[in-house]
């Protein structure tokens, strides 16, 4: 029964790795022009559509044998040139979500180093810090569980100590500034913070099918998050100002805005110890979530080349699933918001749009496939996803090129 228990705790932590990341440093950057009750609802919106979405894409796994992953749910289900619409979204989601994180932690890591003057340039800081995420990754799903439940409880204890020597300083003046207008700015910074449906054909063979213990661990997973966001944007935006020099807009268009983030939180709080929390919470928030995204995008090519994590074939997974972020990065290097941008475009494609029109069509075709669990809500609920994932796309693509 306890290492039943365990094992949820790690789903869950799993989970919350995957979404609370470079998604938790952008968001406030991304939505400060709409202001704190604005961005609060959008993240309402995007926790809504995405959790739903994720237990859509449990629903038609669980369909198939175990193992399968994301090609290979598509092909089976929507056939063969939706596979390749698959594949292509896929890679172009998870490498620029692992270019993110790349550029952050290697940003992250040459302030610190420098700090500490050590000078080195930075295509060496991005190398060591993805270099160590790779090891853990090569190493498999329950060396990266152990290691991320670890980095969490660190992550959350540090988010805990920020927020509570930051909240008596925030401004309610600065938290009533912003413009609905501005609510769909920040529209795929925020689908990226809750796209962790990537690992739910990884989870399940993680939880031998325990569907019960699946969906628990989905939702109190996503929920953790939620709330982690809105307090987060309290917290931020409550001290930053939105407009100005040093702003959290100036920041949009920052070349190194993991690190200025940092340095203007620290500045405006003239704390040494605060400067520390960030810091380290920084360091964590980008490990974690390179983890989860390096092992979810580890076992898709996997399952799409056909070849075991083992031996030979795992070398070539793991090289397939680092090297060529780190080629777009070393080009790059100042790519983390509009990565994180390009990502949230492929996100909804991925596990908004794709689980909704599987479960569309293994439901309610002439030959469905359905069966076992079945998420509620039935036709109207997937026809509101998908138009929702449509419109989302839409302007995601459209403010690619404004």
């Amino acid at each position: 029964m306890f290492k039943r228990d365990t094992k949820l705790l790690g789903g869950i932590l799993l989970i919350i790795g995957t979404t609370i990341g470079g998604g938790m440093l952008a968001l406030p950057i991304a939505t400060a022009e709409a202001g704190f009750l604005s961005s609060t609802l959008l993240l309402l919106i995007c926790w809504f559509i995405m959790t739903t979405s994720a237990l859509l894409m449990l629903e038609v796994n669980l369909w198939l044998p175990a193992n399968t992953n994301m090609i290979s749910m598509v092909k089976t289900i929507l056939g063969p040139w939706s596979a390749v619409l698959a594949w292509i979204g896929y890679l172009l989601l998870f490498y620029s979500v692992l270019a993110a994180y790349m550029a952050g932690g290697g940003d992250f890591l040459h302030a610190l180093l420098n700090s500490a003057g050590i000078k080195s340039p930075y295509w060496l800081s991005m190398l060591l810090f993805t270099a160590a995420i790779a090891t853990v990754v090569y190493k498999g799903i329950q060396a990266v569980d152990y290691v991320n439940r670890g980095l969490m409880f660190g992550k959350l204890g540090l988010y805990l100590l920020l927020v509570i020597a930051i909240l008596p300083s925030i401004s309610f003046a600065k938290l009533a500034t912003g413009h609905l207008r501005y609510l769909m700015g920040g529209i795929t910074i925020a689908t990226t913070s809750f796209g962790f449906a990537n690992i739910i054909p990884s989870l399940r063979t993680y939880f031998d099918d325990d569907i019960k213990k699946l969906r628990k661990a989905t939702i109190i997973g996503s929920l953790v998050p939620l709330m982690c966001y809105l307090v987060w944007e309290i917290t931020i935006m409550g001290v930053i100002p939105s407009q100005g020099k040093n702003s959290l807009v100036s920041m949009l268009h920052a070349h190194h805005a993991t690190s200025e983030l940092v340095a203007r939180l620290s500045i405006v709080m003239h704390s040494e110890t605060v400067n520390t929390f960030a810091h380290a919470f920084t360091a964590i928030c980008l490990a974690t979530s390179f983890l989860a995204c390096a092992l979810g995008l580890s076992d898709f090519l996997a399952d799409g080349l056909r070849t075991d994590k083992q031996g030979k074939g795992n070398i070539i997974v793991c090289l397939s699933t680092f090297l060529p972020s780190a080629l777009i990065v070393l080009f790059y290097p100042n790519i983390f918001i509009r990565a994180l941008s390009y990502a949230g475009i492929y996100c909804i494609i991925l596990f908004a749009l794709l689980p909704s029109l599987m479960a569309w069509r293994g439901r309610y075709s002439k030959n469905p496939i359905a069966h076992g669990y079945e998420l509620k809500g039935g036709k109207p609920l997937l026809a509101v996803l998908i138009l929702s994932s449509m419109f989302f796309i839409l302007y995601g693509i459209r403010e690619m090129f404004v």
